[in-house]
């Protein structure tokens, strides 16, 4: 597979130096929109400048547009003193609004006019203030979808979208998944003083196969708990959580994990383990390990009394 991750830091750099406004990062949760968001602004010529985020879906929508073009005093209840809004704080710099697909109409609407405009009115305020900031907006939303349904405003998705940076997720990116594993290996080790040295071939194939739903976030977050919980040179496919073990993708695969000895073996036998495993897996919550073992509760119920494990 092909490693995007070098072409993403080259265009990360290119558009850095561009005199770009707006950028649109698009990609699915955890594939690193933030990071490569903090990679531009720190290539760009405002780097000197604050770097201000906010998570779009962290404030509720009442709270959002004073958040975001701060108030004067009195404005509502609660505004005992003025306020600066992160626009104004980021003055100079850049503005990074996470999951921008998220914010509610009427913001859509002031955030618009506002990079239009070049200038902001604070909530309660009449005074126009002028801004030089960039925004770097992420999503993990398909926007274009999300204007066609009428959720997104057409005119901010043109807006936004001067210079569009799309992340692939990780199961497209084959080519990153060793690169990323061992990136995160050698950090791990000098963080929890391990040694990991390798991983085994087996172990290479299983991270290589599995789908990532997680991205790169929930790649870390396995390699982060393997390093706390086992003292190994050699990553091993036992040290991977079962999900990725077990990941098949498609029944052909299904066969490589049950191998059948040649004095054969009792149906029932592999499948009370299974459900052990399942169960072990999930500790004890049913209807995960139904989830895990591909049917419902009910059924997961009637064999667990069957074999005697209830």
């Amino acid at each position: 597979g092909h490693s995007s991750i070098r072409e993403l830091l080259r265009m990360a750099r290119r558009v850095a130096s561009s005199e770009a406004p707006t950028i649109l990062i698009q990609g699915e949760s955890g594939t690193g929109k933030d990071l490569l968001a903090r990679v531009i602004h720190y290539q760009s010529k405002r780097a000197n400048s604050p770097l201000v985020e906010l998570n779009c879906t962290a404030v509720p929508e009442t709270l959002l547009e004073s958040e975001l073009f701060g108030h004067e005093q009195g404005a509502f209840t609660d505004a005992k003193k003025m306020k600066r809004g992160l626009f104004e704080i980021a003055n100079k710099g850049t503005i990074l609004l996470e999951e921008i697909g998220e914010i509610p109409q009427p913001i859509q609407v002031k955030l618009l006019k506002v990079l239009e405009d070049r200038r902001l009115r604070r909530v309660g305020g009449l005074k126009n203030i002028a801004i030089d900031v960039r925004v770097i907006a992420t999503t993990n939303r398909d926007l274009i979808a999300e204007t066609k349904a009428g959720n997104f405003r057409t005119d901010l998705f043109y807006r936004l979208n001067v210079i569009t940076l799309l992340i692939p997720p990780l199961r497209e990116r084959k080519g990153d998944i060793l690169l990323l594993t061992k990136y995160f290996l050698n950090r791990y080790n000098h963080q929890f003083h391990r040694n990991i040295k390798s991983l085994s071939k087996e172990a290479e194939k299983l991270l290589i196969n599995y789908n990532w739903p997680g991205n790169i976030r929930q790649l870390k977050n396995v390699l982060e708990r393997i390093m706390i919980l086992e003292d190994t040179e050699e990553l091993l496919p036992d040290h991977l959580p079962y999900e990725i073990q077990s990941y098949t993708g498609d029944e052909a695969h299904a066969q490589a994990f049950i191998k059948l000895p040649h004095i054969g073996l009792k149906l029932g036998e592999v499948e009370k383990n299974l459900i052990n495993q399942a169960l072990d897996y999930t500790e004890g919550n049913q209807v995960q390990a139904a989830k895990l073992l591909g049917i419902s509760r009910d059924a997961l119920r009637r064999k667990m009394i069957k074999f005697k494990l209830i």
